[in-house]
C-alpha cells in the first residue's frame, strides 16, 4: 500500500513538474518580447506589438491529441511529438512587423528555432494567414536544464480578427460549415489582406513625412550650433536652442 501511495506521488510530482515547465518557458519568453517592445518603443518612439496572449493546453486536450497522432503516452514521447503544448500568439499592427519579430527572436542565442510556417507568403486554401514558429526555449528547473518547445503565432489585427472568427463558425457547426459561409470566409479573407496592405502603405507614408520633418528640424538646429571645432559655451548654446522655434 505505502509503495502505491509512494509511486502515486511520484507520478504527481512528474506530471506537475511537466506542465509547470511550459509555464516556465512561455514566461521566458513573454519576457523577451517584452523586453523587445520596450527597446524598440524607447528608440523609434513605436511599439511593433499590440498585444500578446499565451496558452498551457490543458490535460484533457493533451490527450486527445495523443489519441489523433496515435503516439505513446509517456511523457517524453508527449515532450517531442507535441509540440504546441505552450503557445504563444502575438499580434501586430503591420505585417512588416511580423518578420521584424520574427527575425529577433531567431536571432536569440539561447532560443532554437525547430520550424517555420509561412502562412502569409503561402495562406492556407482557406484564407488562414500568420506566421508559425517552433522554438524550443531552455527553461532551468532545479535539479535540471529542459529545452521545451513553445509554438509561437504572429499575425496581425486583420489575420487575427478572422482567425477568431473562424474557429468561431467552426466551432458552432461543429465543422460542417455550410459552403456558403465557407465562400464569405473566403472573401473575408482577401479582404483582410486588401486592408493589411493598405494600411501598411499608410503606415509607410507617414514615416516618410516624420522622417522629412524630422531632418529638417535636424538641419535647422545644426545651424544655431557653432562648429565641433568651436569651444562650446553650454549654458549659452542651450538657451539659444530653447528660444529657437524649432526646438
Amino acid at each position: 500500500m505505502d509503495n502505491q501511495l509512494e509511486q502515486l506521488r511520484t507520478l504527481k510530482n512528474n506530471l506537475t513538474r511537466f506542465m509547470m515547465m511550459y509555464k516556465f518557458a512561455l514566461e521566458e519568453l513573454e519576457t523577451k518580447i517584452r523586453i523587445l517592445n520596450d527597446e524598440f518603443h524607447s528608440l523609434h518612439e513605436y511599439n511593433p506589438i499590440e498585444h500578446t496572449k499565451s496558452r498551457v493546453k490543458s490535460p484533457e486536450s493533451i490527450l486527445r491529441k495523443l489519441s489523433r497522432k496515435g503516439v505513446g503516452d509517456s511523457l517524453s514521447s508527449i515532450k517531442e511529438n507535441i509540440r504546441d503544448i505552450a503557445g504563444l500568439r502575438i499580434t501586430c499592427s503591420f505585417t512588416e512587423d511580423i518578420y521584424w519579430i520574427s527575425s529577433m527572436l531567431q536571432s536569440q542565442e539561447d532560443i532554437t528555432v525547430v520550424e517555420v510556417k509561412d502562412y502569409i507568403q503561402n495562406p492556407k486554401p482557406n484564407g488562414y494567414r500568420s506566421l508559425h514558429l517552433i522554438l524550443q526555449v531552455p527553461v532551468f528547473m532545479s535539479d535540471r536544464q529542459e529545452l521545451v518547445y513553445v509554438e509561437v503565432q504572429i499575425r496581425t489585427i486583420a489575420m487575427d480578427f478572422w482567425a477568431s472568427l473562424e474557429h468561431k463558425i467552426f466551432y458552432k457547426y461543429e465543422g460542417d460549415v455550410p459552403k456558403r459561409l465557407l465562400d464569405e470566409l473566403t472573401d473575408a479573407a482577401s479582404s483582410a489582406m486588401a486592408l493589411d496592405m493598405k494600411m501598411e502603405k499608410l503606415h509607410k507614408e507617414i514615416e516618410t513625412i516624420k522622417l522629412t520633418d524630422v531632418t529638417h528640424n535636424t538641419t535647422a538646429l545644426e545651424k544655431l550650433l557653432p562648429p565641433l571645432s568651436q569651444e562650446v559655451n553650454i549654458p549659452q548654446a542651450l538657451l539659444k536652442l530653447a528660444n529657437s522655434p524649432n526646438w
